[in-house]
């Protein structure tokens, strides 16, 4: 048996691609495995995505509620602060008032210790506002 120069060609070919296929069948398999992991983390990561995602839409109505809440109490707030005003400027008038009675009172109280009346000098003091307020009466002064 003869064997042609093509047909020998051809068997070295076969040969050669049957090599290329036993060597390529296990970078497959490895490349299916790797490509199902990374299948598989895909798969979890929108998983991940999608808890997050309702954990943020949670979160942003639970936002909102409070917001309109905080705005709603800063109203009232706002109101209520409107309300005493009037009440807090009152205060500080009345403090303002209650100053300037006390400086009097102070300035009384050091004419009077300043005085040095004694007890001849605090009768007759006496007598005489009562005399100068008779004449104002009468029409004397």
């Amino acid at each position: 048996m003869v064997v042609s120069l093509s047909a020998l060609a051809g068997l070295i070919a076969a040969g050669v691609f049957l090599i290329l296929v036993l060597f390529t069948i296990p970078l497959l398999v490895r490349m299916t495995k790797a490509v199902k992991e990374a299948n598989k983390a895909l798969q979890s990561t929108d998983e991940a995505i999608k808890k997050l995602t309702d954990d943020v839409d949670g979160l942003l109505d639970q936002t909102s509620s409070l917001l309109d809440k905080t705005n709603s109490l800063m109203a009232d707030v706002d109101n209520k602060m409107q309300t005493l005003d009037p009440v807090v400027k009152a205060a500080a008038d009345l403090g303002e008032s209650v100053s300037a009675v006390n400086a009097s009172s102070r300035k009384m109280a050091k004419r009077v210790s300043n005085a040095h009346i004694g007890r001849t000098g605090f009768v007759s003091s006496v007598l005489t506002s009562l005399l100068a307020r008779r004449k104002r009466r009468r029409g004397e002064d």
